[in-house]
């Protein structure tokens, strides 16, 4: 019976692979270091092969190099043998939820689901330490092979709780490099993880701008740059030199060919509330002047919820309106044509470069009342329009208010005086999603933070509906008491009984939202899950014995038989087979005793597990007759040697299509 392998892809044999596949004579049989034989490329083959396009030695090129880059790219690389962790209890609806919150470091998360969500993310939303100040730490993991922290513990690098000791400061020559380092691993893996029409967004300042741009030039490539957003969110009332009042955001897709046209949302939610209400002013007031003064008293009241369509203060018959849309023509000449001012009988006040409507346009929106005039004719006419008529574009340039993440905050948590220190605005996440994210996508956030994301997700599917879903991913950074900010959220957490780490914040900042977002109106079309299964990294639930059984000497043979470790649960295992066999982690999960044993069905019969012990033939025969699609159990779970001998044979009796596998 084949085991299941029990860690995350390979990608340097992947990527062999992929030479292969173009260029078979480059890759050949070569024993690594320890005497194994694996595939490997035949460099002087391959230069062969691309000998007008080589570039060797110290020639001059156009790449970012940095130190440490190419044990960056092996880290990215290497294969790690851990696993996902269920956390049933600090869960929210854990059988039912599509939603994930994976702690632990984001590399790792990222091996660990790039076989799962492999081409199926819409948006990865990437919100990195911004590197802006000498002395921070960046606190993430840098070692991937073997045991992650055992050079930095050897060399003193980090305290007891694994946070970094080494300040990233420039005088350590590093300052850029280890930043570097860091984000470039991260990016190359959620590439894999991105849909054909997928992109990822990344929020930075200007310390590290110019360094995502090319590290992500050389990811994704520079055709696929789809532009940067200039989000004006603060007034500096100090500046130095430049009041810099603004943070880039990069966006890059997975294939620019993919992407549909220019981006538009609908903001459904919107104009439909502009029309209810509009509908509903309407049929109560027949007077013109009383009707906007009844829209003009609720528009004041809910402005700051109408987001793009804030502009849409006026109301006739026709229903909610603006009239700031221009009429000029904004090309080098327009057309010329006289409008006569309706009460003035007078040409009104041509634009400068004439209009954009021919005349015959320019009627046909007079008749129908769609043409605005000023109270005579030296006031450019505007044209008028309607609400419902309104798309949305992404503007490169925009401006959001960045306090009001700490506002989002406090109405969460309004028993705590600060609990996360710039928070981004649920609104800016919304806005991105409405454009990048379809109503039925997954979203990644890749440094969580306080779950800003996630909340979006959540409002967003409040208001329109769909499945739209979230992966979160954040360390358990713990919070230290070094300055006012973090004494404060420090307090909060021991005073709400949780531990003093950014994960359990942003695990209880989804609690909260989805609890409130309950409280209102849902769309009719939505789920109402607010939930989200909370998994933690950790180390893999099998024994050492299990990856490198050819170590295990007589002596400690008796101490291996069993290749799990003894305190992981059935859950464990379960869910390190999910990772291992590619399958959705948010898969409902059904239990049941069969014959005395415990049972998993995943998504009804598409996996099927049992790691009890004891397991007989006729277990094995009423499992078979189900015809699962997979099924999977303990190696040495079985009552006897011949009844696994047999598992094998009695499936391919009963369910010849079933895969099975033992751990």
């Amino acid at each position: 019976m084949e085991k299941l392998k029990m860690h995350s892809p390979d990608m340097t044999q992947e990527n062999i692979e992929k030479i292969r596949s173009l260029f078979p004579g480059c890759v050949t049989e070569a024993a690594d270091e320890n005497g194994k034989v694996r595939l490997s490329v035949d460099l002087d083959q391959l230069r062969q092969e691309l000998s007008d396009h080589v570039v060797e030695g110290p020639q001059e090129r156009y790449r970012l190099d940095w130190p440490g880059k190419r044990a960056a790219l092996l880290a990215s690389n290497a294969p790690i043998a851990k696993t996902l962790r269920p956390a049933v209890a600090e869960s929210v609806n854990f059988d039912a939820t599509r939603n994930l919150f994976i702690e632990g470091d984001n590399l790792e998360a990222l091996k660990l689901l790039q076989e799962i969500y492999l081409g199926e993310v819409k948006l990865i939303y990437v919100d990195p330490p911004y590197n802006r100040k000498k002395g921070n730490n960046l606190v993430y993991r840098d070692d991937f092979i073997g045991n992650t922290y055992e050079y930095l513990e050897k060399t003193n690098q980090i305290d007891e709780h694994e946070n970094r000791l080494t300040a990233n400061t420039e005088a350590n020559g590093r300052f850029h490099s280890d930043w570097l380092t860091m984000i470039y691993q991260r990016l190359r893996v959620a590439k894999n993880l991105l849909a054909p029409n997928g992109v990822i967004m990344i929020s930075i300042d200007d310390a590290e701008t110019a360094n995502v741009l090319h590290v992500c030039n050389e990811i994704f490539g520079e055709s696929n740059f789809v532009g940067t957003l200039i989000w004006k969110n603060a007034t500096d009332n100090n500046p130095t030199n430049i009041a810099v009042e603004h943070e880039s955001i990069h966006v890059f897709a997975k294939s620019k060919a993919e992407l549909e046209g220019v981006w538009k949302s609908s903001v459904s939610e919107i104009k439909d509330a502009l029309k209810r209400i509009g509908d509903e002013l309407i049929a109560q007031h027949e007077n013109t002047d009383d009707l906007q003064e009844a829209y003009s008293a609720w528009f004041r009241e809910n402005k700051s919820q109408l987001g793009p369509l804030d502009r849409y203060k006026y109301i006739d018959a026709g229903g909610v309106y603006t009239g700031s849309q221009s009429v000029h023509n904004p090309g080098k000449e327009g057309y010329r044509y006289d409008v006569l001012h309706p009460v003035t009988k007078k040409p009104c006040k041509e634009p400068l470069m004439g209009y954009r409507f021919p005349k015959e346009t320019m009627d046909r929106l007079l008749e129908e009342g769609r043409i605005l005039f000023g109270d005579d004719e030296n006031k450019i006419i505007e044209l008028k329009v309607y609400a419902q008529e309104f798309e949305d574009k992404l503007s490169s340039v925009f401006e959001l208010d960045g306090r009001t993440g700490p506002y989002d905050l406090k109405e969460l948590f309004p028993e705590a005086k600060k609990v996360f220190s710039n928070p981004k605005p649920v609104l800016l996440m919304e806005r991105l999603l409405s454009f990048a994210v379809g109503a039925n996508d997954l979203s990644i956030d890749l440094f969580a933070g306080s779950s800003t994301l996630a909340q979006a997700v959540l409002e967003l599917a409040q208001r329109e509906g769909g499945r739209r879903r979230f992966i979160s991913i954040q360390y358990p950074e713990e919070i230290g008491q070094d300055s006012k900010d973090a004494k404060e959220a420090y307090q909060f957490c021991v005073k709400a009984g949780i531990k003093p780490n950014i994960s359990e914040i942003s695990k209880e900042r989804i609690r909260r939202a989805g609890r409130k977002i309950l409280e209102r109106d849902c769309h009719p079309n939505w789920s109402r899950d607010v939930g989200f299964r909370v998994l933690k990294i950790d180390t893999s639930n099998m024994q050492d014995v299990y990856y490198r059984p050819d170590e295990v000497d007589q002596k400690s043979l008796l101490e291996t038989v069993d290749n799990i470790k003894p305190d992981r649960t059935a859950e464990d295992l379960l869910f390190q087979v999910l990772v291992d066999w590619g399958v959705d982690l948010t898969l409902p999960i059904g239990r049941e005793t069969v014959q005395g044993k415990m049972v998993f069905f995943v998504d009804g019969n598409a996996l099927v597990a049992c790691f009890d012990t004891g397991i007989t033939e006729e277990l094995v025969k009423e499992l078979a007759k189900r015809e699962p699609l997979r099924v999977v159990f303990r190696d040495n779970g079985f009552v006897s040697d011949a009844v696994k001998i047999n598992v094998e044979q009695i499936f391919r009796q009963l369910s010849p299509t079933t895969e099975v596998k033992s751990i």
